[in-house]
């Protein structure tokens, strides 16, 4: 059974960084892809960006040029470089799995996250 454990979140001032971590248990092989996204209060949530197996990278137009997504050699851990923090990137993240590949739709995923709160304010 495929566990993902989020960590990383937590509150910082506009203009800042945090990195969040999605650490994959249970798997017996790397072939997923994984997907992060975010729920602010009160709105739907959205994905943010995804990692492919291969490495490839998709990014929500929102954050582009800001996160990074990156996965390590072994890739059982997932990370969002979060950079240049704006209020409104408040939000619960939650990392997903995904065993077709990699988007922004959230049907394309099959195990969730926990979910991380991540606080952008002064």
């Amino acid at each position: 059974q495929v566990q993902l454990v989020e960590s990383g979140g937590g509150l910082v001032q506009p203009g800042g960084s945090l990195r969040l971590s999605c650490a994959v248990v249970g798997s017996n092989s790397g072939h997923y892809g994984i997907g992060w996204f975010r729920q602010a209060p009160g709105k739907e949530r959205e994905g943010v960006s995804c990692v492919f197996s291969s490495g490839g990278t998709i990014y929500a137009n929102s954050v582009l040029g800001r996160f990074t997504v990156s996965r390590d050699n072994a890739k059982t851990t997932v990370y969002l470089q979060m950079t240049g923090l704006k209020p409104e990137d408040t939000a619960v993240y939650y990392c997903a799995h995904s065993t077709t590949g990699c988007g922004l739709r959230k049907d394309l995923y099959d195990i969730w996250g926990q979910g991380t709160q991540v606080t952008i304010s002064s």
